[in-house]
């Protein structure tokens, strides 16, 4: 089958009252990297947890190639790779084995699996724990190697829930390289993640869901047009400084710890630099930064919150 295109049409999930979907419809082409964006609660999880099998939408349809996935759960297993954002069972394994253990439970080939187990080795650098028990590992080696064991035989899709969670960032960047190879291996690979700066650099193109709704989708380039012409002013706080009243052009502004992140219009750069240095005169700030607006930016704009790798609330 040339087409393993996956599409999810109008998929709605409700638990009593709540809908934890609501009519999402996205489509997900082999070769793509696709960020799934949310904050806690959005519905994120719970879509997942209905393309591999474990949940049944209350309407909607979610197929891959010409397989559909709701009548056919085992299909759904089998096609897809899923890890979860919780860590792997792994304590009375050493990476090496479950690696390739999980490979050929997935039906590949013994010789292709141990030699592909070896290269994911050392392509995370994670040579040094090959023969260690994981109950002996740190959360981000084992991170990492639930990270191999789920791709060292993917399937048509791949479901990566925070796969960069306790991961040093040495080897979160290693593992970004992997996620890339994924896509260009012709699998799609779906990225779970609050990681909203992460994303914008790996990602091809994205969904960000609130509420159980998909309430936009395209690249990071096109999710950023709207705010075209605007810029972000970043003020670092005195500690123990009040979020100082903001003036009449900035648009809306986040406190996250000291950092006051403030959006404002390209035209009005030269008044809020000099705003920011009034600040700093009046030992209210130590520094300010100016810089273009990121998808961090279009996503608190549209959500209404502030990723979980920044924590904070918005202020109108």
């Amino acid at each position: 089958m040339d087409d393993w295109t996956f599409r999810a049409e109008q998929v709605t999930k409700v638990f009593g009252e709540l809908r934890a979907n609501d009519g999402i419809t996205l489509q997900v082409r082999p070769g793509e990297v696709y960020g799934l964006l949310g904050p806690n609660g959005a519905g994120k999880t719970t879509l997942v947890k209905q393309v591999i099998g474990l949940l049944k939408p209350s309407s909607g349809s979610l197929t891959l190639g010409t397989y559909d996935l709701v009548e056919d759960p085992d299909a759904a297993r089998q096609l897809c790779s899923y890890l979860p954002q919780a860590q792997m069972p792994i304590d009375s394994f050493k990476p090496h084995q479950v690696i390739s253990l999980t490979g050929m439970i997935r039906g590949g080939d013994p010789v292709t699996v141990r030699q592909r187990s070896e290269e994911m080795i050392e392509a995370l650098d994670i040579g040094e724990w090959r023969d260690t028990m994981g109950a002996r590992l740190s959360g981000g080696i084992k991170r990492l190697v639930g990270f191999a064991m789920v791709t060292v035989w993917p399937g048509r899709v791949v479901i990566l829930d925070e796969p960069t969670n306790d991961v040093d960032p040495r080897r979160r960047r290693l593992l970004w390289e992997q996620i890339r190879r994924l896509g260009d291996g012709g699998a799609s690979v779906f990225l779970v993640t609050h990681n909203v700066l992460e994303a914008e650099k790996s990602v091809d193109r994205l969904a960000i869901i609130n509420d159980g709704r998909l309430i936009a989708e395209g690249t990071p380039s096109s999710l950023k047009s709207e705010d075209r012409g605007r810029m972000r002013l970043q003020l670092m706080m005195v500690p123990g400084h009040a979020t100082p009243e903001m003036p009449a052009f900035v648009h809306h502004h986040t406190r996250v710890g000291n950092n006051v992140m403030a959006a404002i219009s390209e035209a009005d750069s030269a008044h809020a630099i000099g705003w920011a240095q009034e600040l700093m005169r009046l030992d209210e700030a130590e520094e300010y930064a100016l810089a273009a607006t990121t998808l961090e930016d279009v996503y608190i704009r549209m959500t209404g919150h502030v990723s979980e790798d920044m924590g904070g609330e918005v202020q109108a």
